[in-house]
């Protein structure tokens, strides 16, 4: 892979939207697994979103997805091209400009922080595609061209859907393209179970869970992984992801914006991390920060402080060997390999849930304590910047993480807008979110899959990752939502109506 992944993106606006539509559907149609991704207008009371009840924060969630709207739409097609080399993947990516026709909330903080980083109102005003939440209107949505038959073709393809922290946009895609939101949250995730009957996978679930990362927001995840698979490549030893993106000539070019990603770089002696926005993506003091934002940084600070602790604990594991049996410590360990970071030791299908407190940054919790009664070290750099709430496990303390991540839906910097078909540094929109949203997916599922506790070979390419099938990442919860219909809840009637029209028979 090249040294800087350059992904081109098409931009889709309502001048453009019937010109794309027959590539869209076939991109949906053929894919093999599909990332999507949104920007919103506001999410409402923070605190609401991460009640303790998951039915209360269910409701919390109805009420933002019908007060405010979909701004953007990132949807990006992952198709595996069984002439190439395994896990080669062509990737189609479309960024979609939304504009809500009926009345919406918009957040001044969300406005603000949108504007500063290039989200262009002016153009989504002029031409963001119209639609209308809730039911079908006039019974007219079902026919024609227009976002919400996109999403019906998205649902007739029966792929695989995949998104990062998820919740929120399955219930802001479902209110703005699909139906009103059911009441109950049984409902809902009884209706999703059939609306996606191939599964519905979380990144930061598997990010949390399966890959076990230090961090779990979006870019963090996305440059670990492309790290990770880049080394790979690099050894010729293990499996890794390709892509490949087609080529966009003549008048289509001027739709395409090209993101580009640099692999992560060397930054040797820097030290100074935010770890506020090293945890979770998100610093209250934004720019004005003094600290470090670069994730390059951090990524390469969190291995450093991986493999100080690494060898701390064979140092430790050695010293207390040699107090029991002085004689035979040192060939005991010649050679050993060294153990792997503690959260990475066990399988969460094994293993009690983490507890609370851990959840979201498990690592990062790690590394808030000084060397334990195992030989668990830290970096001392870290280890003495980490404030006195972050290291106490306190209902407050764990409030507040879960509040950090939640503000990842709306407060991840958006790369400012360049004129069309110009490389751009700057890697955040909806379209390249979904992007790097399906590339983690990918690469978690190049990695050898793991049955009990040993690791067995993949049987066929599109098992994708059955631990991780239809559960959801819940903030501040050691345990997933698990999409599935019970038998305790039964289908809304909205969706038996719209599965009637998309299925063209009854559920």
């Amino acid at each position: 892979m090249a040294s800087s992944l350059v992904v081109p993106v098409i931009d889709v606006h309502n001048d453009n939207f019937k010109e794309m539509w027959p590539a869209m559907v076939i991109a949906v149609k053929s894919s093999s697994f599909i990332a999507v991704d949104t920007e919103l207008s506001g999410l409402g009371n923070r605190k609401a979103l991460l009640a303790q009840s998951i039915e209360d924060r269910y409701k919390a969630i109805c009420h933002a997805a019908r007060s405010r709207s979909i701004l953007s739409l990132g949807i990006s097609c992952y198709k595996i091209l069984d002439n190439k080399a395994e896990n080669t993947y062509l990737v189609q990516v479309y960024n979609l400009t939304l504009l809500c026709s009926e009345e919406y909330i918009i957040e001044p903080q969300s406005v603000q922080f949108l504007v500063q980083h290039g989200f262009d109102f002016n153009k989504q005003y002029a031409n963001g595609i119209p639609y209308c939440k809730g039911n079908n209107k006039a019974g007219s949505d079902d026919r024609g061209v227009h976002i919400r038959a996109l999403f019906t073709e998205l649902l007739r393809a029966r792929k695989p859907l995949v998104l990062h922290n998820g919740l929120i946009d399955m219930a802001f895609l479902y209110q703005s393209f699909y139906a009103h939101l059911p009441e109950h949250l049984a409902t809902f995730t009884a209706d999703l179970s059939e609306m996606f009957p191939a599964g519905i996978y979380d990144t930061k679930y598997i990010t949390e869970f399966e890959l076990r990362l230090t961090a779990s927001y979006l870019e963090y995840a996305y440059k670990k992984c492309k790290l990770d698979n880049s080394r790979s490549v690099t050894s010729g030893a293990g499996p890794h992801v390709q892509v490949e993106f087609c080529q966009y000539g003549g008048h289509m070019s001027s739709y395409v914006d090209y993101r580009t990603c640099p692999d992560v770089a060397s930054t040797e002696g820097q030290t100074n991390i935010c770890l506020q926005f090293s945890g979770f993506g998100w610093c209250p003091n934004g720019s004005q920060c003094p600290l470090s934002h670069d994730t390059d940084l951090i990524i390469l600070q969190d291995e450093k402080c991986s493999g100080d602790k690494r060898k701390k604990r064979k140092r430790h594991r050695e010293k207390k060997k040699g107090k029991e049996n002085p004689t035979e410590a040192s060939s005991m360990f010649d050679g050993a390999p060294e153990n792997k970071i503690p959260h990475m030791e066990v399988d969460p299908a094994e293993t009690p849930e983490p507890p609370v407190e851990n959840e979201g940054n498990t690592a990062k919790s790690e590394e808030s304590m000084k060397i334990d009664d195992e030989g668990n070290g830290v970096c001392d750099s870290v280890a003495t910047a980490m404030t006195d709430d972050t290291k106490t496990n306190t209902k407050e303390g764990r409030e507040s993480r879960a509040e950090d991540e939640e503000r990842e839906k709306t407060s991840h910097p958006l790369s400012k807008s360049n004129s069309h078909n110009k490389t751009d540094t700057g890697i955040h929109r909806a379209g390249f979110d979904a992007f790097m949203t399906g590339f983690i997916f990918a690469h978690a599922n190049s990695l050898p899959k793991k049955e009990g506790g040993g690791v067995v070979e993949k049987k066929e390419q599109l098992t994708w990752i059955p631990s991780c099938l239809n559960k959801v990442y819940l903030s501040g919860k050691a345990a997933p939502l698990n999409v599935v219909k019970s038998t305790f809840s039964k289908s809304s009637k909205a969706h038996v109506q719209k599965m009637e029209m998309v299925w063209g028979a009854k559920v």
